[in-house]
């Protein structure tokens, strides 16, 4: 498997995993690939953490991170959303995606980002080192369980400070 940056001839392949990744995810709203294409032309794309997990020259996983911000009172910080990441049905359960959140880390860190926000599964993003974000005093602009909103600091203390609201880039919302 190689795991590489997303190009644009990669676009309508990626759109098609997405959609087969959630179509039957119980917990999704089923356009996330529409998400990833009006993320792709906002300014909280980032090319080099729109990534890809290959076999064999088929795209079989992709993962997203974009820019976000967390505010409070007096200050605002700079973190990254992970939204999406998918893999095929068919190559579920094998680890990969598990490698492209990792390798995504690793990218993300070297671009200089401190912390990633996530909306997602309370069981399975946790093996990656994430943290319920009320733990930091971080919350999303809507309601959710508390165990389902989680964080990761990717550097030692990335989140220091980085208490309250999570802004999402408008795109999240259209």
């Amino acid at each position: 498997m190689i795991i590489r940056q997303e190009t644009k001839y990669d676009h309508k392949e990626v759109f098609s995993v997405i959609e087969s990744a959630f179509k039957d995810a119980e917990f999704a709203d089923h356009t996330e690939q529409f998400l990833v294409e009006r993320l792709r032309k906002s300014d909280a794309f980032i090319p080099e953490l729109s990534m890809v997990a290959e076999i064999n020259g088929q795209i079989v996983g992709h993962i997203l991170l974009t820019k976000l911000k967390i505010n409070n009172d007096s200050n605002e910080f700079d973190s990254l959303a992970l939204a999406p990441v998918s893999v095929l049905p068919e190559f579920q359960g094998n680890g990969i995606g598990g490698k492209l959140i990792l390798e995504s880390h690793k990218k993300a860190k070297e671009l200089g980002y401190r912390s990633i926000v996530l909306l997602g599964h309370e069981k399975y993003y946790p093996r990656f080192g994430y943290k319920q974000a009320d733990i930091y005093g971080i919350q999303l602009p809507f309601e959710v369980p508390k165990e389902n909103c989680m964080v990761i600091e990717l550097v030692k203390n990335g989140l220091k400070g980085g208490y309250g609201r999570v802004e999402y880039p408008k795109e999240f919302n259209e």
